[in-house]
Order: C-alpha cells, then sequence, then structure tokens
C-alpha cells in the first residue's frame, strides 16, 4: 500500500513540484543571490548570472529526482532533437506574434515610434527564461506526463488546459483571456504530446513570451516587462487585445489553436492520442 500511495500519480506530482520548487527558491535565496550580491554590487549584472544558475538548478533537480524515483531514463527532458525543437518552438512562438503584429500594421492598428534597448534588460530576458521553464516543466513535463499515462492523452490536455486559468491572476484580465488561456494550455499540452519532451513547449513558450514587449506590447497583463520597438496600438480590443497585449487579439488566438489543432490530428493520425496505463482502481485495491 506505501508503495503505491509513493508511485501514485498525483503523489508523484506534488512531490516533484515541492522538492524542485523548493530547492529552486532555497538554492536561490540561501546561496545565489547571497554569494553574488556580495561580490558583484550591480544587480543587473548578478540578477541575469542568478537566474541562470536558476535555471539549471531546476532542471537537474527535476532530473535526478526523477531518476531516481521513477528508476528510468527522463525522456522528456532528452536532448535527442534538442537543435530542431529549440530553433524552431523559439521560432514558432515569435512568428506567430509576429503574423498578428503584420496584420495590425497593414489594418494601421499598429504604429512604430522607435526602437532602443534601453528599456529591455538582460534581467528581464533571463527572468522570462526561468518563468517558462517552471511553467513548461511542471505543468508540461510532470503534470501532462503523469495524467496522460495515468488517464489518457484527452484527458491530461482538458486538466492541462485548466491549470492555465491561473493567469487570471494577472492584471487587466478579462473573460475573453481566460478563453485565451484555456486555448493556450491546449496548444501547450500538444507541443508536450506530439514530442513527448518539454523542449518544444519551452522554446515556443519562450519565443512568444520575449516577442510581446519585443514588438512593446503588454505581456499576459503585465505593463512592465521593457520593450525593444516603441510603439502605439489603436484599434479594436478584440483585434489589439488591450491591456492584456497582443497575445489577447482574436489573430493571435486564430493562429495558436490552429497549430493546436494541427498537432492533435498529427498525433492522432501517428497514433499519440493514447488511453491512460493505469486505473483507479488499481491504486486503490488491496
Amino acid at each position: 500500500m506505501i508503495k503505491k500511495i509513493i508511485n501514485f500519480p498525483i503523489t508523484k506530482i506534488i512531490l516533484g513540484i515541492g522538492i524542485c520548487f523548493s530547492l529552486l527558491v532555497g538554492i536561490q535565496n540561501l546561496v545565489s543571490k547571497p554569494i553574488f550580491y556580495s561580490f558583484i554590487t550591480e544587480k543587473s549584472i548578478a540578477d541575469p548570472i542568478i537566474n541562470c544558475i536558476s535555471f539549471f538548478v531546476l532542471l537537474s533537480s527535476y532530473y535526478y529526482l526523477f531518476r531516481f524515483y521513477d528508476k528510468r531514463e527522463i525522456t522528456e527532458l532528452s536532448l535527442k532533437r534538442f537543435p530542431k525543437e529549440m530553433f524552431g518552438g523559439f521560432i514558432g512562438g515569435f512568428l506567430t506574434i509576429s503574423l498578428s503584429i503584420i496584420i495590425l500594421y497593414l489594418l494601421g492598428y499598429y504604429q512604430i515610434i522607435g526602437i532602443t534597448t534601453a528599456h529591455y534588460t538582460l534581467k528581464l530576458f533571463t527572468l522570462l527564461m526561468v518563468a517558462a521553464l517552471i511553467e513548461d516543466l511542471f505543468i508540461r513535463g510532470l503534470i501532462v506526463r503523469e495524467l496522460e499515462n495515468w488517464l489518457g492523452t484527452n484527458v491530461a490536455i482538458i486538466i492541462g488546459m485548466i491549470l492555465e486559468i491561473w493567469h487570471v491572476f494577472n492584471p487587466n484580465s478579462t473573460l475573453f483571456s481566460c478563453f485565451v488561456d484555456l486555448v493556450w494550455g491546449f496548444t501547450m499540452a500538444m507541443l508536450f504530446v506530439y514530442t513527448k519532451r518539454i523542449w518544444l513547449p519551452f522554446f515556443f513558450h519562450f519565443g512568444w513570451n520575449f516577442s510581446q514587449p519585443f514588438y512593446g506590447s503588454n505581456l499576459t497583463g503585465l505593463d512592465d516587462m521593457g520593450s525593444i520597438i516603441q510603439s502605439k496600438f489603436n484599434g479594436p480590443k478584440i483585434l489589439t487585445g488591450g491591456a492584456v497585449g497582443i497575445e489577447n487579439s482574436i489573430i493571435t488566438v486564430i493562429f495558436l489553436l490552429s497549430i493546436g489543432l494541427t498537432l492533435y490530428y498529427l498525433a492522432k493520425k501517428e497514433g499519440k492520442i493514447i488511453k491512460g496505463k493505469y486505473q483507479i482502481k488499481s491504486v486503490t485495491n488491496n
């Protein structure tokens, strides 16, 4: 019974998130920050280094925890097709936002005022990198993976979609942005389901997050994420995304949903939509 409880998917999810996140926060606050702040006075230099260390701490803690826990190869972190998934994911995320910006520009709803890197820092860049990894490693790499093996792909996708509703706590959220969160969760789950690795969704997420402040847009309602292109959005909120940002544009949502549906079709065609291997009764028996 104890062994079944320890190996129960929900137990794995709770322990995985709890242990890995605790190590991340502990090492960041008790080791990285005290050391680097002690001899680097400029936080603009120290913080990017600390963020990069946090990135590798999170990956390492996840890898070694589940190597020990599951006694298996950690295929979700496999580097088998890493270069393709890295470049393909980042370009895909960046291009999706870029297409929406181009359409708004052609419609006269997007105006470029100037270009400068003075409002965008390396700290913000590395912060977005860590934030994307936390979400993709835990939601896609851990929760969706465990639930897919347990309850099947379709249930795992639905739960992965629902988990993205946490973005409702971001500033300027609307009822439509909740719908966008569900579409985002669907497509991100499909990026993982199709490859069974976190790299494609992670780099798509990273490119997606980087491109919005790059074009001068708010990022999920946040207006303090810097910018490279200083711009002005004029037009209906349904097209520009309003205060949430360009990701809340119906144009962006259509592109995002199209990617998810295409991947679902390909995954189904290739036999990657699976039924769960375990049933609840198998855990509660005896």
